[in-house]
């Protein structure tokens, strides 16, 4: 925990980033890295002193009502904050909801994004492949890979031309990125993802995007059967270790 801590102090005002915006961006940081784990109470005060701040409260609940409205904090009437909880029913809806508009984003992107658009794209899928994946990686490794991964995905989309729809789609992909980085914490990849996105890119670049959507499904379906298994077996533990 104290590391995380350490992780979160605010930066100076830099680029006219708020000390509010410094807050969220680490506290998204720390909750989709599971080292502020499902369900944790984030209790203002602690959080305070545990920053070392010598602030009021006001940017601490103004961070964590922003990450409410995104769904990755659950405010409690009277009873304050924690991290959202994870459930296959949560699940579920999110991975529902990102295929959906993803789908829909990717299509326009699709038919309306140029050459600068392709380029970016193939730029970010040499990045992410830059990145060698192993079980051993360390945290800051594992941080850097998960940045690289979110840009590729984002970028697939950004020629859309739509900002309200690419905002649901980051806070869509942010939330399904939490389950993801659960389950590899204790799960080894399984996967062979480069080839995955390899061939989404191939079809986005010949503009084919019936086949583009399809894969860009099948892949956030394929994450998403693979955590729902995951969590169907911790509830099964859960429920075996339960007295009589």
């Amino acid at each position: 925990m104290n590391r995380m801590m350490e992780s979160l102090v605010p930066e100076s005002g830099e680029g006219g980033i708020t000390l509010a915006t410094s807050l969220v961006q680490r506290l998204r940081r720390a909750i989709l890295s599971g080292e502020l784990p499902p369900g944790a109470k984030l209790r203002l005060e602690a959080l305070r002193e545990q920053l070392n701040l010598s602030i009021s409260r006001s940017p601490l609940r103004e961070a964590l009502s922003r990450l409410g409205a995104e769904g990755l904090v659950l405010i409690e009437d009277k009873r304050g904050y924690r991290v959202m909880p994870v459930s296959e029913k949560n699940l579920r809806e999110i991975a529902k909801l990102r295929i959906h508009f993803e789908g829909l984003a990717l299509r326009e992107a699709i038919a309306e994004g140029g050459r600068r658009w392709e380029a970016g794209i193939i730029a970010a899928q040499y990045e992410l492949d830059s990145i060698k994946r192993t079980d051993g990686m360390t945290l800051e490794q594992q941080e850097v890979w998960e940045e690289a991964h979110r840009q590729f995905h984002l970028k697939l989309l950004e020629a859309c031309d739509m900002p309200l729809l690419l905002n649901y789609c980051r806070t869509l992909h942010d939330l399904n990125d939490r389950y993801r980085r659960l389950y590899l914490q204790k799960n080894p990849f399984d996967r062979d993802t480069r080839s995955e996105h390899a061939a989404i890119v191939e079809a986005t670049l010949e503009r084919n995007a019936d086949l583009a959507c399809v894969l860009l499904a099948q892949h956030t379906q394929r994450t998403t059967d693979n955590i729902r298994t995951m969590l169907a077996r911790e509830r099964e533990e859960e429920l075996n270790v339960q007295p009589d």
